[in-house]
């Protein structure tokens, strides 16, 4: 790397669709909010010729603003796919959001890809979040790379910024986590500061200069050779430490002067597997510019060290009905198997579907077998149809070019499949399968919301199914005891980005409304009750008299009805009416509005009568009673109350602990974890933790995740329980 020739490529820079998966690279970008990356994608997007200067994008001879290829504020949240050419390789650059709260299109991206760069700003270091992608990557194997941005900073420091990420993402090993150039500086300005006008390859020592805004080659001088000396030789260690030439090393320590293809060789083999990791710097280019620095060096290392897709094993297949399906890697004569990473709807063509094909060639106007499962949960029904595959396209920002096929390994956009939604497999119809699906991250913040007038109810419905069909994160729930409809996101920035969706795409206006949880009620003590319902009118009247005892169960126990009445007091065939009575109003409570659980009711006694009694009187009768009995006992507020798990950096764990507790949270334990961290597992009230998922990403700084799940429910503290009631009194 960096003693190869370019010339610049001009509109072979915009690439179409591959002919072969070895001549393709799926790379995406990882980085905190405001790291670079989508400045980086327009710099390599630049030096690669799919645009003709910074900030511009030529088009069939006309020129437009590179901003419109998509929004930045779109970008922000959304993964997209920018596709360049370099020496031949199309380059599929995945640039991912950087906040925490999309983080399920970030896994899209990991999904869609076959290496990754992190890009990592030197004004403000390595974030928590950044560190926990890094451990996810290297736990498949995943190619990575590193990319310093904003150098350009007072104060950034190349040196110090290489020694922080070999810290933080070297493990035990930091000797893998090595630069491949260092930056040049030029005169210092009035401000003091030394902009970066150029970088010096370690292994080919030649000096690249930038200043021009071209890249222009050279020797260093020799004042620049022993400030390049150390950091050259712990980098052939470095390399020859990974290669799979167990010579290598001996040969070196004895003085053999290794040459330097073997060297570039050895690293590229190392980067693909997945064993070394090179830093890079990299700066957008000036106005006028037509490079800017370092992106050459990038892409060489994209296309000579980062694996094809023939290199990547395709995810788990089985067959529609489980049974496992083994295929051949990346083969485009292989059956059909292809995944939706992303769907979007465009207001000029509709929906548009991301598809990544792992395996044969999807054709233009091919009917393909789509097949979703496994996310009902999140509003996403299992479903299995077949469906006409309209244009292929490869994007460029707003633009689609169209192609007519795509290749295993490659990247596309589908437009208009109506059934298909993110994380479906494509396959053929005549072979039907399913890919495993991606791991999702769990929405656990509520967002309660109802339709802000009659016209947007009636579009309510419609928008809701889109918005979750196109976010696999976001979790849709009509909640069956509180009447909400509640949408469960990342965070609050996830939160706003949906309310936005639903009022700009859908053309659908809600309000947010407070969230409410699923209280109960029960008995706390016996209590005895009586229900008469007698009323005469012309013909049949209505008569029904029953008395009842309720006693209160042990949790979980739910309603047990006991029949022990003796004489035929109330006729058999109305027993079961007067259970109906006593449930409906147990579902409806008995004081606070809210459903009745655990408690024993024992039918007693009773009188009817011959003509007047009816199953309607008795069901009514069964329903005064336990209102009676209610208003004799006191009645308990239960609320529900989730197991909580939360693994966070040793660091918080004392901050996390008294935060649980001052939510009323009992600690159960922790535990050890891998990496310096710790699980913390707790039962909290779910009344407490509505925000949890902000709150925690705070108190955290990002690196702590928690999951909770329903335990049980359990009476409420009394002065919380009579706050609830008066609320309860003011609503109604």
């Amino acid at each position: 790397m960096g003693d190869k020739a370019h010339t610049h490529p001009g509109a072979a820079g915009r690439a179409q669709a591959a002919d072969h998966p070895a001549s393709v690279r799926n790379v995406v970008l990882v980085g905190h909010s405001g790291s670079g990356k989508t400045t980086l994608v327009e710099a390599l997007a630049l030096t690669a010729g799919a645009v003709n200067r910074a900030g511009r994008v030529e088009n069939g001879g006309t020129v437009s603003d590179y901003d419109e290829i998509e929004h930045r504020q779109q970008r922000s949240v959304q993964l997209s796919l920018v596709p360049v050419e370099w020496d031949g390789i199309k380059v599929n650059l995945l640039d991912t959001p950087g906040y925490a709260d999309f983080v399920g299109e970030l896994r899209a991206g990991l999904r869609a890809a076959d290496a990754a760069l992190f890009v990592v700003s030197a004004s403000d270091g390595v974030n928590g979040s950044t560190r926990m992608v890094w451990d996810e990557c290297a736990a498949v194997g995943m190619p990575r790379a590193i990319v310093v941005t904003h150098l350009e900073a007072a104060r950034a420091d190349f040196e110090e910024m290489t020694r922080i990420c070999a810290e933080a993402f070297g493990g035990d090993d930091p000797d893998a986590v090595l630069p491949l150039y260092l930056p040049l500086r030029g005169p210092e300005g009035p401000d003091g500061h030394a902009p970066v006008t150029g970088l010096v390859g370690l292994l080919s020592q030649k000096l690249f200069d930038y200043s021009t805004g071209e890249r222009k080659e050279s020797e260093p001088g020799e004042d620049q050779l022993p400030l390049m000396e150390g950091a050259r030789s712990r980098l052939i260690e470095g390399i020859i430490a990974e290669s799979e030439d167990e010579t290598l090393m001996d040969r070196y320590l004895g003085g053999e002067r290794i040459d330097t293809r073997t060297l570039i060789e050895d690293l590229e083999r190392a980067v693909a597997r997945g064993v070394f990791f090179p830093v890079l710097a990299a700066a957008p280019a000036a106005e006028g510019a037509r490079q800017g620095l370092g992106t050459v060096e990038l892409l060489e290392l994209i296309t000579g060290g980062f694996p094809t897709p023939l290199e990547h094993g395709t995810p788990r297949v089985t067959t529609v009905d489980g049974r496992p399906r083994e295929l051949k890697p990346c083969d485009p004569d292989a059956p059909l198997v292809a995944e939706v990473v992303k769907t979007s709807s465009d207001p000029y063509v509709g929906r548009l579907s991301l598809i990544r094909v792992f395996s044969g060639t999807l054709r233009a106007d091919q009917t393909v077998h789509v097949s979703g499962h496994g996310m009902a949960d999140r509003g996403h029904e299992d479903h299995d149809v077949d469906e006409r595959i309209g244009a292929l396209s490869t994007p460029f920002g707003k633009q689609q070019r169209p192609v007519s096929h795509v290749i295993a390994g490659d990247l596309a956009c589908v437009a208009k499949l109506s059934r298909a939604e993110t994380g479906d497999t494509l396959s053929a119809k005549d072979d039907p399968l399913l890919m495993e699906p991606w791991e999702m991250p769990d929405p656990l913040l509520p967002l309660a919301i109802q339709a802000h007038s009659k016209p947007d109810e009636d579009k309510l419905s419609q928008g809701l199914a889109r918005l979750v069909a196109e976010d696999p994160t976001m979790r849709l729930e009509q909640n069956q005891d509180t009447h909400q409809v509640v949408l469960w996101c990342l965070g609050e920035a996830h939160a706003d980005v949906a309310l936005e969706r639903l009022r700009s795409r859908y053309g659908v206006q809600v309000d947010v409304v407070p969230h409410r949880v699923a209280l109960r009620e029960t008995f706390g003590d016996k209590a005895a009750g009586r229900g008469r319902h007698v009323k005469q009118s012309g013909g049949h009247g209505q008569f029904a008299i029953c008395e009842i005892e309720v006693e209160p169960l042990p949790g979980g126990s739910g309603i047990e009805f006991v029949d022990k009445v003796v004489g035929g007091a109330v006729p058999r065939q109305f027993i079961p009416s007067v259970e109906k009575g006593v449930r409906a109003q147990a579902a409806k409570g008995v004081a606070a509005g809210h459903p009745l659980i655990d408690v024993r009711v024992t039918l007693l006694d009773g009188k009817a009568h011959s003509v007047d009694s009816s199953d309607a009187a008795f069901q009514t009768a069964g329903a005064l009673a336990l209102r009676e009995a209610a208003s004799a006992a006191k009645i308990h507020l239960l609320e529900p109350v989730a197991e909580v798990s939360v693994l966070v950096g040793d660091d918080y764990v004392g901050a996390v602990m008294s935060d649980l507790s001052g939510r009323r949270g009992r600690v159960l334990g922790t535990e050890q974890s891998a990496g310096g961290r710790t699980l913390i597992k707790a039962e909290v009230p779910e009344i407490e933790i509505g925000r949890y998922a902000v709150d925690l990403r705070s108190l955290s700084h990002g690196t702590a995740r928690f999951s909770r799940r329903y335990a049980r429910h359990e009476p409420m503290p009394p002065q919380i329980a009579e706050r609830v009631r008066e609320e309860a009194r003011a609503a109604s």
